[in-house]
């Protein structure tokens, strides 16, 4: 691991030593910066988004770390002591710092497979139905006659389009928390 202070952190993040500072954070497991603005966090953040181009995760749990939780790509909040200005600004908020591994290795595994599984739906959905139209044009000749009434039309993407996914997303569960917690390996699978 590599622990790095707000001072070093500053000259690190200049021009000249960005790259280099880079190539040693690959390197490391972890990487702690303490004692820093919450401009060097922001820019930090977003530094190691756009120059390795990896999907970035900032949590924080006071109004110091705003900015670098706007700035990543997905923001957790945690809220407590220092107030809510970190939650608002976040697209998550846990209430403590220990169920983060929850959020990200069950939640975050089962919101993959539910969208995955929701875009394959959407596709075989659209399919079906332009199928239908299209075999519909040969049995009347081309004429641009419409299949359907308007109100068939609103049903089918009510029934087919709503409630589905809405079931489907909340009780899709392709394999239960426990094992997930255990097996941290399925995440990176999902992806």
């Amino acid at each position: 691991g590599l622990v790095i202070d707000g001072r070093t952190l500053e000259h690190v993040l200049h021009d000249s030593l960005q790259n280099l500072f880079l190539e040693l954070t690959e390197k490391c497991r972890a990487v702690v910066c303490c004692q820093a603005t919450p401009l060097q966090k922001s820019v930090l953040v977003r530094l190691v988004r756009n120059k390795l181009k990896a999907m970035t995760l900032a949590v924080g749990d006071g109004a110091n770390d705003v900015s670098m939780i706007q700035v990543a790509d997905i923001g957790v909040g945690i809220s407590g002591q220092e107030g809510m200005q970190a939650v608002m600004a976040s697209d998550f908020a846990i209430s403590q710092f220990r169920h983060l591994r929850k959020l990200l290795l069950v939640h975050g595994h089962w919101c993959y497979t539910r969208l995955t599984n929701m875009v394959l739906y959407f596709f075989y959905k659209n399919v079906a139905y332009v199928n239908l139209l299209f075999w519909y044009q040969f049995f009347c000749g081309f004429s641009g006659t419409s299949m359907t009434d308007y109100w068939i039309l609103i049903l089918f993407n009510l029934l087919f389009t709503s409630v589905p996914p809405i079931i489907y997303g909340v009780l899709d569960k392709d394999v239960s928390a426990e094992i997930l917690l255990q097996l941290p390996q399925l995440y990176v699978m999902s992806q």
